[in-house]
């Protein structure tokens, strides 16, 4: 591995990355279905995380292929765990449970279930080129940014340890906050789809709390949620996996919370201008923008499926935001100045489901 000028703390994670890309994209052939990185996307990262966060727990060789090992030249002392990479670890597992949960609800567990979204991928692309997608994009360029997603417990973990201070406890509130937003979100739509499919069946009492919305016969017609936190953001849960991770990779790590003003004049005005005491600091959040440049392209083709089904969808489209609830307020805003607002609203929220004439 060190051939491969991979840095030492890297080098199992890499191991194991390659081994799940393999891994996927070799079930992706063999089943005819390249769901496999999404059963796997509740999982990786917290694996990654445990990794590191857990470094002063691994034995400094590796005894076999796969298993996980400290080298030596890390200088991790045994028993000195960070508590801030600790506490991320519980985080991400806090997060790992919510995706879990949603993920064995919605059947993607299931081997024979594939995300509709590849489907229609394979339908729009030749064989050979949705292979080629399948081995670079789906199981390779994924599987890296699950292992990216770990980076910022790394950061934590290779500082001197130390005990948990205020931003620290702010964290955990903020991303137990966002959590318990996105669950929310979840649950909402997870609800509207059951009602859509089985309306006589549907009891709002079923419901977790926040998502005993009483459906109308006219949100089915409608085909899609448009109720709840969906009346705020077109993708209320994928804002808040977003913002999760850039908690984790921006509020947790020191070396980007504490770059102040004072630093950013002092690289600029220093008589030979250096952009890696500008970059090096950020770097930790290579992942967040990363998972956000994925989340960005994939909703852009999800609200293009989206729309060819439904004819209401554009309407959705002109009212709400994709992700920040304050676009959706100067949607809003700007529609009421045009005396628009009005008859959009009562086809997102009333009784008319059809596209504005």
């Amino acid at each position: 591995m060190n051939s491969l000028s991979i840095p030492p703390a890297f080098e199992w994670p890499v191991q194991f990355c390659i081994f799940t890309t393999a891994a996927t994209f070799v079930a992706s052939i063999i089943t005819s279905n390249v769901s496999q990185v999404d059963r796997l996307w509740t999982f990786l990262p917290t694996i990654y995380t445990a990794y590191f966060a857990l470094m002063p727990l691994w034995p400094q060789e590796q005894p076999f292929y796969l298993v996980p090992y400290t080298p030596a030249a890390l200088g991790i002392e045994e028993g000195a765990f960070n508590h801030r990479a600790l506490m991320m670890l519980s985080l991400i597992v806090t997060w790992m449970f919510r995706l879990s949960y949603n993920t064995y609800r919605r059947g993607l567990f299931s081997l024979k279930d594939e995300d509709y979204r590849w489907a229609i991928l394979r339908a729009q692309l030749h064989p050979v080129f949705f292979q080629i997608v399948n081995l670079t994009f789906i199981s390779g360029i994924q599987n890296l940014l699950l292992l990216l997603l770990g980076i910022p417990t790394y950061v934590a973990a290779t500082l001197p340890p130390q005990p948990l201070n205020s931003q620290d406890y702010a964290v955990i509130a903020l991303s137990l906050l966002v959590l318990a937003t996105e669950f929310t979100a979840d649950n909402q739509q997870f609800a509207y789809q059951t009602f859509k499919h089985e309306p006589k069946r549907f009891h709002t009492t079923h419901q977790w709390p926040g998502a005993r919305i009483d459906w109308t016969p006219a949100d089915a017609e409608r085909g899609f949620v448009t109720r709840g936190l969906w009346a705020w953001s077109r993708h209320p849960n994928f804002a808040c996996e977003q913002s999760f991770w850039w908690i984790m990779n921006l509020a947790s790590l020191p070396t980007v919370s504490h770059l102040s003003l004072a630093d950013l004049v002092a690289i600029f005005r220093a008589p030979v201008f250096n952009p890696h005491a500008l970059l090096a600091p950020l770097l930790p959040l290579t992942p967040a923008l990363a998972l956000s440049a994925l989340f960005f392209s994939s909703t852009l083709y999800t609200e293009a499926i989206t729309a060819s089904k439904y004819a209401g969808y554009a309407t959705y489209q002109r009212r709400v935001g994709m992700f920040s609830p304050v676009e959706t307020l100067l949607k809003g805003f700007f529609l009421a100045l045009r005396g628009k607002k009005g008859p959009v609203d009562k086809v997102l929220w009333g009784s008319d489901v059809g596209k504005l004439d």
